[in-house]
């Protein structure tokens, strides 16, 4: 497995600017790929959050954007109880993760941030797992660890707590799917402290958040995002766990299963993942092998990204979207779309408008919730 190149960057943000990413990324209806689009097109957050009112100034709905005070608020409680929260343009920003098209621009972070960007295999499988399913994750997560790798995984009850508990000692990162002062499920919570003292704790949800349904692929990309490849044991066909499987194939990370017997439906997923192609394991060796059967997989290969250069001056890019043919041009888009995604670039070919106008009429639209965009540069219609 070979990481893309992430995005290019130049200088580290400043304490202001720092808090300005942090806002931008909680203001509603900015998800991590239009918020990178806002840095692309506007250079920094701060003149992004500046543009934000003059985007949606046509639309019935206001956005709301965090005050700058309930951000420090945050930014200090994480602080004050031994954390930090880090940007992808950070240093200690999990390169990996960085790398990935929809990074959150912000994680909170408890425990050793310098297991962030060290070797990580992610480790995920079934809830109500069996007794000899714990004990094949324990196993391989303690000979993974052993072996120099970071495990990483969920902190839900099952396999992830077992591979957490097996990679305690060598280096574990528990993801989290709410605020990173929320402990889920509460059973863990002897287990989330032990993390947080020897290992790393994440979160892409602000403080105080419980998780919901929709958290959980959230963090599962984040799970997949910071390794360089992903293990599941035990996991019916409709499981979260094949949802990170699917997210670390989209990922270009390497996809590993632990086959189980046909007539147990915990090894229904596994053995379609293998079917499927993916690498079977045995053992903490099969794992091993063929990651160091790859030169090219070394984080020391990926760009730390950086974002300070606008595609055009402030300005210029408020102005075009009210220019007299922005009207027309926003009509065209949006006839040019369906309630199924389309490539973007494709879109403003067919609708033969300025890139940069199309691309700040897509903004406006995210922003008023009348389009989704979604990875591989495509958005799509939202219905009303």
């Amino acid at each position: 497995m070979l990481f893309k190149s992430a995005r290019q960057s130049a200088a580290p943000l400043t304490d202001a600017e720092k808090l300005a990413w942090i806002r931008l990324s909680r203001t509603e209806n900015v998800g991590p790929i239009t918020f990178y689009r806002f840095i692309e097109q506007f250079g920094s957050a701060s003149k992004a959050l500046e543009a934000i009112p003059t985007l949606t100034a046509k639309s019935k709905k206001q956005l709301v954007i965090p005050p700058l005070a309930a951000i420090e608020k945050e930014y200090e409680r994480v602080r004050k109880n031994g954390g930090d929260m880090i940007t992808a343009a950070d240093d200690v920003y999990p390169l990996a993760l960085a790398a990935t098209e929809d990074a959150p621009p912000v994680l909170s972070v408890l425990g050793n941030v310098d297991l962030l960007n060290k070797a990580t295999i992610g480790i995920v499988g079934a809830r109500n797992s069996s007794i000899n399913g714990l004990k094949f994750a324990e196993k391989l997560a303690k000979e993974l660890g052993e072996a120099g790798q970071v495990i990483a995984s969920g902190l839900a009850r099952g396999i992830d707590t077992a591979a957490h508990n097996g990679s305690i000692e060598t280096g574990t990162i528990a993801v989290v799917a709410g605020g990173i002062d929320i402990i889920y499920p509460r059973e863990n919570e002897k287990l989330y402290a032990e993390i947080r003292e020897k290992g790393a704790i994440l979160a892409e949800n602000p403080l105080g958040v419980s998780p919901r349904s929709r958290d959980f692929p959230r963090r599962n990309r984040i799970v997949s995002g910071i390794s360089q490849g992903i293990v599941v044991v035990e996991a019916t066909v409709r499981s979260g766990s094949l949802i990170t499987a699917r997210l670390a194939g989209e990922q270009g990370r390497d996809v590993y299963a632990v086959p189980g017997h046909p007539l147990d439906p915990r090894a229904s997923g596994p053995n379609a993942l293998i079917r499927d192609g993916a690498s079977l394991v045995r053992d903490a060796a099969d794992i091993l092998e063929s990651i160091n059967s790859f030169s090219g997989n070394q984080l020391s290969d990926v760009a730390r990204p950086t974002y300070s250069v606008p595609l055009a001056a402030n300005d210029e890019i408020i102005e075009a979207v009210h220019r007299p043919d922005a009207a027309e041009s926003k009509t065209l888009l949006i006839n040019a779309m369906s309630f199924t995604p389309c490539e973007i670039n494709e879109l403003i070919r067919s609708a033969d408008i300025p890139a940069s106008l199309a691309q700040t009429i897509l903004l406006e639209l995210e922003l008023c919730g009348e389009i989704q965009r979604l990875p591989g540069n495509r958005v799509m219609l939202v219905h009303a």
